[in-house]
């Protein structure tokens, strides 16, 4: 007798499973705009149903919760029934094993879930009551679980779950991109709306080294005349160092000082026309940085790191780009490719490209040769981020276009680049080539690693070498 109630549980518990199985579908092909037009005509569950989709990913996680829970004590119920019935346990265990898949896989996967999308609303008004009742309980429990998961996965894990609406809308996303229905380019813009509430400010802004700027007390003919050159139409104005941002400069307002001054009326400093200057901290999520742009109706904001030094500044355009793509005008010079093949084996890489980037692009020609760990062992030891500080660090200055070092007889780099829009000097690219074990032998005859010649440089780009305090970060 007890072997039937507790083949009776076990189908009960299945049964059950389905149910949560098909209400998280349902819940998840709901749209929250059809369900306040159900809440407006007054049917009966639209306002619990209304509960439920305002926060889908705790009802979501729940629903899973419930779901899994149903499937694991029906399989240890019918263990329990089925393993007596037989000599040998195994046989019980595996006849479990084999009934519980199948019912998983169609009374609680397939037929649920279908039910689920065919009619979701009918389902979810059904169920929403129930739902909402349970999930004031055992919420927190989900919650915990979901704490637990993220705490020993790698990578940042979700907030909401691995089970949350934006990861199933990826996954839509995904399956519509593969049937022709969204095209690639709309695919990825989708993924970049998602991506944007992950992506922090200090990963889409300028950084320090390649802001234009200007002191407080420049003529405001110069500042424009730097506005149009550079083409940027907010310059930040700097107090006592770069780290002291007072204000900023529009170009629209320095036109209009300039005029005043040329009808003689007055001549207006430039401390007089700045607006004040945003700051945010370089951590902040990039989708909170553009909703409170919209809301300030302010286009620029000065990025300050942990040590309340200026990290550089973001706009509007920078969050706008990483959603629809690089965005170009008639001011913008063609940047530099991160990376890009030259000959005999060389690689023109962006200064900024970080230095396990470097390390992967030869990996394949050092691989399975002691060169291999050479080479890991060398940019490990170096302790810079990017390849101009790689480059810099090797030449022990700030590398001017045209220089060459060598790192540990395995790489040569030489510098690349040229005058920026306030005229400072900078290394922009790195051409960086493969050396050959012979080729290192005959140079260690000729002349010591880590060259620092400056004849490379030309007469045009040389400089004041003074003047680099625009030279890359590392």
């Amino acid at each position: 007798m007890t072997t039937v109630w507790l083949i009776v549980a076990t189908v009960l518990l299945v049964l059950l499973a389905g149910v949560f199985a098909a209400a998280d579908s349902a819940l998840m092909s709901i749209s929250r705009a059809r369900v306040d037009a159900v809440v407006r005509a007054g049917r009966a569950g639209a306002k619990a149903l209304a509960a439920v989709v305002a926060d889908r990913p705790r009802h979501v996680n729940l629903l899973m919760l419930l779901r899994v829970t149903c499937e694991t004590v029906a399989i240890i119920l019918l263990a329990v029934a089925l393993a007596p019935l037989f000599s040998a346990t195994w046989i019980g265990l595996l006849l479990t094993g084999v009934l519980m898949v199948l019912a998983s896989y169609v009374l609680v996967g397939v037929g649920p879930r279908t039910l689920g999308r065919q009619h979701p609303y009918r389902i979810g008004l059904l169920l929403a009551g129930p739902i909402r009742a349970i999930g004031v309980v055992l919420s927190p429990l989900a919650k915990l679980l979901i704490l637990l998961g993220n705490a020993i996965t790698p990578g940042p894990g979700f907030r909401d779950g691995p089970f949350s609406t934006e990861v199933e809308l990826r996954e839509l996303v995904d399956m519509a991109s593969n049937r022709g229905v969204v095209d690639e380019g709309e695919r990825k813009m989708i993924h970049s709306v998602f991506e944007l509430g992950e992506t922090p400010v200090r990963d889409i802004m300028v950084p320090r080294p390649d802001l234009i700027w200007t002191e407080r007390d420049t003529p405001v003919e110069k500042v424009l005349r730097l506005a149009l050159k550079s083409g940027y139409s907010r310059i930040p104005v700097l107090g006592e160092g770069v780290d002291d941002v007072i204000g900023i400069a529009y170009l629209k307002d320095l036109v209009r000082a300039r005029e005043e001054a040329r009808r003689g009326e007055r001549e207006v400093p430039l401390l007089d026309i700045l607006r004040p200057a945003a700051f945010v901290p370089d951590s902040k999520r990039s989708d909170d940085l553009m909703r409170e742009m919209q809301r300030t109706r302010n286009h620029m904001a000065v990025v300050v790191d942990e040590y309340g030094g200026t990290a550089g500044v973001v706009t509007i355009e920078d969050i706008l780009e990483e959603i629809v793509g690089e965005i170009t005008d008639e001011y913008d010079t063609e940047e530099v490719p991160e990376v890009a093949e030259a000959s005999d084996g060389a690689f023109r890489v962006s200064a900024r490209l970080p230095v396990e980037d470097l390390e992967e692009l030869f990996a394949g020609r050092f691989r399975g040769t002691p060169r291999e760990d050479e080479l890991h062992e060398a940019l490990e030891n170096a302790d810079v981020d990017t390849v101009g500080g790689l480059l810099a660090q090797r030449l022990g200055k700030v590398p001017l276009p045209g220089a060459t070092a060598e790192l540990d007889g395995l790489l040569r780099l030489q510098g690349e680049g040229g005058k920026d829009a306030r005229g400072r000097v900078r290394i922009t690219s790195v051409l960086v080539s493969p050396l050959d074990p012979a080729e290192t032998e005959d140079a260690d005859h000729d002349e010591p690693r880590g060259d620092t010649r400056e004849s490379a440089v030309p007469d045009h780009v040389a400089g004041d070498p003074t003047e680099h305090a625009g030279a890359d970060r590392h």
